[in-house]
């Protein structure tokens, strides 16, 4: 599968820690991409899309060799998806999505950091890399994005090597997360790419970039937000840049072809004589 695409789907459940319940439904959103994302590779289709969905309960190690091993393998694209919290380190300079059993004392040492992730995709032996992120933040993490320079975890959320797409938004645990959209709930990126990957955009071509698609999906986020806003308040939005060889398949394109054609008679004969049995059927 050396023209193909290697996609690795992480969606980390933190567990019963009140503190990380904004990962609560990240394994659902992580499943709805793995279903989704492989049939919509423009030139290479679910055939051509190598898929690793990473079990919500894994621990750090396994998701970061699941990365690793997908990122070994020639190709055109390696495409990774993380689903879940993000936590900072208590410098606040680096980051990392909790996994299963972590507590605030050691969520960040047991996470799957974000450099490791970044690393393995940036050493990989695919031609362009793309991650996918559907995430929130407690305060403490947003306040270490929100900070500018060179050590900052924010300017993790800008590799040039590692083209970014999608939404981190804050979340407060406790009852006053209720309100935030949480990754894998309806309003959530996840949830956002994949309804318009199955709709399609109307008057866009065949085969479209995700730059292209950004707008129908900001539209779609925190239930129908316009299009370039960053949703709820405190949300960011992670917009993908401009160029790429990744195509994705435009349904609304093929659609609007279909509704385009006109069935003659001549064309019904010849559809019902390649349909119609050779013999006659058994008595």
């Amino acid at each position: 599968m050396a023209g193909g695409v290697d996609l690795v789907v992480i969606g980390a459940d933190g567990g019963p820690d009140r503190a990380y319940g904004g990962s609560a439904h990240a394994p659902a959103g992580a499943r709805l991409l793995a279903e989704v994302l492989p049939g919509m590779c423009f030139d290479t289709g679910a055939a051509g899309c190598r898929v690793t969905a990473v079990a919500p309960d894994a621990d750090a190690n396994a998701m970061l060799t699941a990365v690793r091993d997908a990122a070994q393998h020639p190709g055109r694209w390696l495409v990774v998806c993380l689903v879940g919290q993000l936590v900072a380190d208590p410098r606040g300079r680096r980051l990392a999505l909790v996994t299963r059993g972590s507590t605030p004392d050691n969520a960040y040492r047991r996470g799957l950091a974000w450099d490791w992730v970044v690393s393995a995709m940036v050493h990989g032996d695919q031609e362009e890399a793309l991650l996918l992120v559907d995430a929130v933040a407690d305060r403490d993490t947003w306040t270490a994005l929100e900070r500018s320079g060179e050590d900052s975890a924010g300017e993790l959320l800008s590799y040039s090597r590692v083209p970014l797409w999608g939404r981190i938004g804050r979340y407060a645990p406790g009852r006053r997360g209720r309100d935030a959209v949480l990754p894998g709930e309806e309003g959530s990126f996840s949830r956002a790419l994949t309804a318009v990957l199955r709709q399609g955009v109307p008057g866009a071509p065949a085969a479209v970039a995700p730059l292209d698609l950004q707008p129908a999906v900001a539209g779609l986020l925190d239930g129908g937000d316009p299009p370039g806003s960053s949703g709820a308040p405190g949300a960011r939005l992670l917009v993908p840049p401009h160029g790429g060889r990744l195509l994705m398949r435009n349904r609304a394109a093929v659609r609007g072809a279909l509704a385009g054609l006109s069935l003659s008679e001549e064309l019904l004969a010849v559809l019902w004589r390649e349909n119609a049995p050779t013999e006659p059927p058994s008595a």
